[in-house]
């Protein structure tokens, strides 16, 4: 899980470090003006102008293209592997995670 901050100074503070630690959260902050920072970002458009937009010169229609973009991004979410989850798709991650969690009291 990433954690972004909504005020620097207490994304900073040892106590916090700590706290995201013991719960297994990866702080992410980078330096103002990095593309690092937008990395995760960058890399889904990428994906999408590559998979989607790339070999499609023009559409016939606004409402055609927006089509197209949401199949694809149901499909992304949904059924494609990605390997951040072992090359499962996302929904039988979710399904394979929740099933290990343990029932809250």
């Amino acid at each position: 899980m990433l954690q972004r901050p909504v005020e620097p100074a207490v994304y900073c503070s040892k106590d916090y470090a700590k706290l995201c630690g013991q719960l297994g959260v990866t702080q992410s902050m980078g330096a103002v003006g990095s593309s690092a920072d937008n990395a995760l970002a960058e890399s889904f458009n990428a994906t999408i102008k590559r998979e989607v937009l790339q070999d499609a010169a023009c559409w016939p229609d606004e409402l055609t293209c927006r089509r197209q973009v949401f199949r694809w991004l149901v499909r992304y979410n949904n059924r494609r592997r990605h390997s951040w989850c072992g090359y499962l798709s996302p929904s039988t991650y979710e399904a394979r995670r929740a099933a290990t969690l343990p029932t809250a009291a």
